[in-house]
């Protein structure tokens, strides 16, 4: 695979590499050429996804525990990017959280299923994560080539495409990640008028997030993490920096907030 958009000797990360989609995209990001430097983390930097993708290409891959709950470890993880290149050319952010079996965490279908502590969960994931990555990420963004950050998203977060309700806590945190994405849009365009900041809308993917409720997902909507993967990049291959701010479908529609 090539990643057109992708400069020779380019330097990517992906956050959440672990398994899922994370996985998926980093695995299709290792079959092309112009990819020098694969940065890919999960909470534990020994987990077997790392792992297996370290023994794919050892000399390319750099594994990184990185805990986006934790703006310490954020920190740190991007502390050692700094050490290993001085630039990126792209970050992929592939955290979310829609539920918790352990915690018992789901979906509210009703007000009543609401509690604070679903909210903040939610939140620390979906919304807080990614803003808090970037916010250590943009120095390493900051050049005169084009740099995308990109993180999944969900058309559940659109208030305008929102026609059937429930699911409180993530659509509000994803609603709230989609209005980080725009204004980080904004201020890094003052400083790197190449830079793409987008949001992104993988589909129902089948993957742990969406397992428990495929059950009323239609014919061919169910999307398996590489066919996810190869769409979401080549959909960011066709953005240009007219796009940052937006929030993208997997088939390049663009969804309004």
């Amino acid at each position: 695979m090539a990643f057109e958009q992708l400069p020779q000797n380019a330097r990517v990360m992906v956050q959440g590499a672990a398994r899922g989609l994370g996985r998926a995209l980093a695995e299709q990001l290792l079959q092309d050429k112009h990819v020098a430097t694969l940065i890919v983390t999960s909470r534990d930097a020994d987990s077997p996804g790392l792992t297996e993708l370290v023994r794919a290409d050892e000399k390319r891959v750099l594994p990184l525990a990185l805990d986006l709950t934790d703006e310490n470890s954020i920190q740190r993880a991007m502390e050692r990017v700094e050490e290993h290149t001085p630039a990126l050319d792209m970050i992929i952010v592939c955290a979310g959280l829609l539920h918790d079996r352990d915690t018992g965490l789901r979906p509210e279908k009703r007000l009543a299923d609401i509690t604070p502590d679903r909210l903040a969960a939610g939140f620390a994931v979906n919304a807080f994560g990614p803003i808090l990555l970037l916010k250590h990420a943009e120095p390493l963004l900051t050049h005169e080539r084009r740099a995308v950050f990109a993180s999944l998203s969900a058309r559940v977060g659109s208030i305008a495409d929102n026609h059937l309700g429930g699911w409180y806590s993530y659509r509000a945190a994803k609603a709230a990640q989609n209005q980080f994405t725009r204004t980080a849009a904004i201020e890094m365009r003052r400083r790197n008028k190449q830079s793409i900041v987008v949001g992104l809308h993988p589909g129902t993917t089948d993957t742990e997030l969406s397992r428990p409720f495929q059950r009323n997902v239609p014919a061919g909507k169910l999307f398996t993490p590489a066919f996810a993967a190869t769409r979401l990049l080549a959909v960011i291959a066709g953005l240009t920096p007219d796009d940052s701010g937006g929030l993208f479908a997997w088939d390049g529609e663009r969804i309004p907030y």
